[in-house]
């Protein structure tokens, strides 16, 4: 089978499948000159310098400065932050990089703020569905420590970091600290780099408690389909087997939900909380099948793969939300929490977008630039992730124009910028992206008016800390 040479990393195919991602699976170990058939910079009109002079001068005036982006400390500089979340109740924070040191930085960082001044209480990651429920059971008194749990459910994903080791010893500390102000984690993506038998033993568990007559059927159907413990090599599976596997994991489900109708139990049926949560680990199993049952051949399967990927993470972190009732902080690269991705053609809707439509103003994003620095990233599906070192931004890119406002690391409201920064942030510029891998010739363009509510920028990142 010939795979579509257009990209299947992180974003673009998935993470720790480990890069079914978003961005090509180009990525070159270091930043290479842009090709020799991309012209030069002319010199800037002077309608262009006047403007860029504006929107400076409007950044200027709107920028909050960021005293620290380490998670340890005093948050007082991020009292603004909370201000413009407002009422939200779940707030995408987006990365530029899936391996930049203070990106995963800022988002413990932020969390601490909105759980001690918000009353956040979940941080969901795109990672699979499966890792979170491994990872909150740790956070809610389970057994091991962060540094192995966070090995074994972070696994072969951008997020195996030192990084996320420190946010889950902070999580586990405050639980201990405020046991009736727990907090938990959530992962809201599909299984991968894998499922595990546990959740279909979950799902199994509750048919055998609550709806016996379908325990036999339900076996027979996830029989064929556990444990799924390898996306990568289910990948190499013909397509047809991978399509039958699809329907049947829609089958089963199906009789989950079917079962919240009748049957025996503790809850005098088949409803009730246990159900719900068995009709979502359902849900995320055929999720999963779903996602892996497209055509690596076809580029058209492979987008409307990552489509239906971002509706899934979007329809369980909205399940999470309605259910537990918890103001969320999501963690994602910047192409899917926020409105517009820098590949509308891989990622013609994105999770913000239908977060959004779901909950109105009660969903913000929140992006990441930075001019400049250093990122983990690979360079082909499953391979090593290798550092990346990119200089400044020339005068071209939107990181640029960001640069020049005197505060070294700042966030601004774009909803209220004044119209001259509004206008300059409008127009789609190069900028720095990169999911698991790196496509900088051509760099995507990006209008980022457009991307976020809030954009925080830094002005320089370090490559994230491999466990």
């Amino acid at each position: 089978m010939t795979v579509h040479s257009q990209a299947i990393g992180r974003r673009g195919l998935l993470a720790a499948t480990t890069a079914l991602a978003a961005t090509a699976v180009l990525a070159p170990a270091a930043f290479a000159a842009p090709a020799a058939g991309r012209p030069p910079l002319s010199p800037a009109a002077p309608a262009a310098k006047s403007g860029r002079a504006a929107a400076i001068r409007a950044l200027e005036r709107a920028a909050h400065p960021l005293r620290s982006t380490d998670p340890a400390g005093r948050t007082g500089d991020l009292r603004a932050l909370g201000a413009m979340i407002g009422n939200a109740k779940v707030v995408g924070l987006g990365e530029a990089t899936h391996g930049s040191h203070e990106f995963f930085t800022m988002k413990e960082r932020v969390f601490r703020h909105l759980v001690e001044e918000k009353g956040f209480t979940t941080f969901a990651l795109e990672m699979s569905w499966t890792a979170g429920l491994r990872i909150d059971e740790f956070l809610q008194g389970g057994a091991g420590d962060a540094r192995l749990v966070a090995k074994e459910a972070l696994a072969g994903s951008p997020w195996e970091r030192e990084e996320f080791v420190s946010l889950l010893t902070w999580m586990r500390r405050h639980n201990d600290r405020h046991p009736r102000r727990r907090v938990h984690f959530m992962g809201n993506d599909v299984g991968a780099p894998k499922l595990g038998d546990a959740v279909f033993e979950r799902v199994v568990s509750y048919v055998r408690a609550h709806r016996p007559q379908d325990l036999a059927r339900l076996e027979a159907l996830y029989a064929q389909l556990r444990p799924l413990d390898d996306v990568f090599a289910y990948l190499r599976r013909p397509l047809a087997e991978r399509r039958r596997n699809a329907v049947t994991a829609r089958q089963a489900f199906d009789l989950v939900v079917a079962a919240k109708g009748g049957g025996r139990g503790a809850n005098g049926g088949g409803g009730g909380e246990a159900h719900e949560w068995a009709e979502q680990h359902a849900r995320n199993i055929h999720q999963t099948f779903v996602f892996a049952s497209l055509d690596l051949s076809d580029p058209r399967s492979v987008s409307e793969a990552e489509h239906f990927r971002d509706q899934a993470m979007a329809a369980n972190t909205v399940w999470w939300h309605r259910r537990t009732g918890d103001k969320m902080l999501l963690s994602a690269h910047n192409g899917h929490v926020g409105y517009l991705s820098t590949d509308p053609v891989m990622y013609p809707t994105t999770q913000g977008v239908y977060l959004r439509e779901a909950l109105g103003d009660g969903y913000a994003a929140i992006g990441f630039t930075f001019a400049q620095g250093s990122f983990l990233t690979a360079t082909t599906l499953g391979s090593p992730w290798n550092k990346v070192t990119v200089p400044a931004a020339t005068a071209d890119m939107q990181e640029h124009t960001l640069d020049r406002v005197h505060h070294r690391n700042y966030y601004v409201d774009l909803r209220t910028l004044p119209a001259a920064g509004r206008s300059w942030l409008d127009t789609p510029r190069p900028v720095y992206d990169a999911g698991s891998s790196f496509k900088n010739d051509p760099l995507p363009s990006l209008a980022v008016l457009r991307a976020y509510d809030v954009l925080i920028h830094l002005h320089r990142v370090g490559a994230a800390v491999p466990l």
